[in-house]
């Protein structure tokens, strides 16, 4: 196991920097007009391809950092350059770790890399789990899958909603019901080819914020799909409902606790991080317009940071930051090596970096004053890509009925 250290060694450095600057350099000069036209900002990826920074090899580096800290360098340095545009780099990385996590070494070798494609032929990938009536409550999905032994294919009909990449994605991996009965455990993981016939783009959605990043509802109609497309493959997944099945039944003569929720929720909790360190870098980027800002500008003969009602604000903006980025370290560090969440801290370091986000680029608004509110200044935009880390990847209340139910040991609702 690695000592946690807030001390970032030599590579760690040169990464942070080399994202810094390319964030600086690529991805704010362009942030403006991309949010403006609400679609990908192809150009920027495809830059980020021929750095290597938008590749396989990188995120893999970054995940296999023993620190854990490779992930949230990353995601903080490029969400401080822009949201919209950071979530189009990295949201194809949501398809790539379920094929990671749960497919076989063949599924990981055929379909990762197609999801990237080449710095000359960029592609993007999508992961489809929200449904229309299924957001937090996972249980209640409607997409199914069904085996067709005769022809070896599962054939997969439904609607997903709010899909990162959704529709103009190569790749699409899609969760669905295979297992009505067994609720949120019968479910299981596909992946949809390229250009397969059934799946087609439903409503795209015109956002509040993060306007660079598309989302799309996913229609899927009758599509089919090879066996082989099942992360993880039948065998295994046949395994694993065979022992929920079981434990469904310890649980309704009342002798299972809650060992299978518990163990679900802790899969849940260590992905929560990463998004925690996007809203860190929105937040550090507000915190930095309005620092330089009320230092510049001057009100009744003096620098409005002389100030005490701007210079205390300000103080408080930094402190939130720093303490969301500690939260944030530390639930990667625990993540990587393997150290239980026992207090949920996974869902704290998100709770509170997407809270924080929140508040800091409404203050930064605040200080800017009428010139906040105006597109001339970038902090209108940060507020309003802010505002999505308090409701995706699990809402604030989520997160503390997650850190809730994990104090008490109690299903609280």
């Amino acid at each position: 196991m690695m000592a946690f250290t807030l001390e970032l060694d030599d590579d760690q450095v040169t990464v942070r920097d080399w994202l810094h600057g390319f964030a600086a350099e690529v991805i704010r000069p362009a942030a403006a007009e991309w949010d403006e036209r609400e679609e990908t900002p192809w150009p920027v990826i495809q830059e980020a391809a021929r750095l290597g920074i938008y590749s396989l090899d990188f995120y893999a580096q970054q995940y296999a950092d023993p620190s854990g800290l490779g992930i949230p360098i990353a995601m903080e340095e490029l969400f401080w350059g822009d949201a919209g545009i950071g979530l189009s780099l990295v949201g194809t990385t949501l398809a790539a770790v379920s094929v990671l996590a749960n497919g076989t070494d063949e599924q990981i070798g055929t379909w990762v890399p197609q999801m990237f494609g080449t710095p000359d032929d960029v592609k993007v990938a999508a992961f489809c789990s929200s449904e229309p009536d299924a957001g937090s409550d996972v249980s209640a999905m409607r997409t199914r899958a069904v085996y067709d032994e005769a022809k070896d294919e599962w054939v997969i009909d439904g609607t997903k909603t709010w899909a990162t990449n959704g529709g103009i994605a190569g790749v699409h991996v899609v969760v669905a019901t295979v297992d009505p009965a067994l609720g949120a455990r019968g479910q299981a993981s596909l992946v949809i080819p390229p250009n397969t016939p059934g799946l087609s783009q439903g409503q795209k959605f015109r956002k509040h914020g993060i306007r660079a990043s598309h989302t799309a509802e996913v229609v899927l109609d009758g599509v089919r799909v090879p066996g082989h497309c099942l992360l993880g493959g039948r065998e295994k997944l046949e395994e694993r409902l065979a022992r929920a099945r079981e434990r469904a039944a310890a649980e309704s003569r009342g002798d299972a606790g809650q060992r299978g929720r518990n163990a679900a929720m802790a899969t849940f909790e260590a992905s929560r991080p990463a998004v925690g360190a996007q809203a860190v870098g929105i937040a550090r980027a507000a915190y930095e317009v309005a620092l330089d800002y009320a230092r510049t500008r001057v009100q009744f003969g003096r620098p409005i940071i002389d100030n005490q009602g701007i210079a205390f604000t300000l103080a408080d903006m930094r402190t939130r930051i720093d303490a969301a980025r500690l939260l944030v370290w530390r639930a990667s560090w625990m993540a990587a090596n393997n150290r239980p969440f026992t207090a949920a801290e996974g869902s704290m370091s998100k709770l509170y970096a997407g809270e924080t986000a929140k508040w800091v680029t409404a203050q930064a608004m605040q200080i800017l004053g009428g010139n906040g509110f105006t597109r001339e200044y970038p902090v209108e935009r940060m507020h309003r890509d802010a505002a999505i880390y308090t409701i995706f990847e699990g809402t604030s209340e989520i997160q503390r009925l997650v850190i809730a139910r994990t104090l008490s040991g109690l299903p609280i609702r």
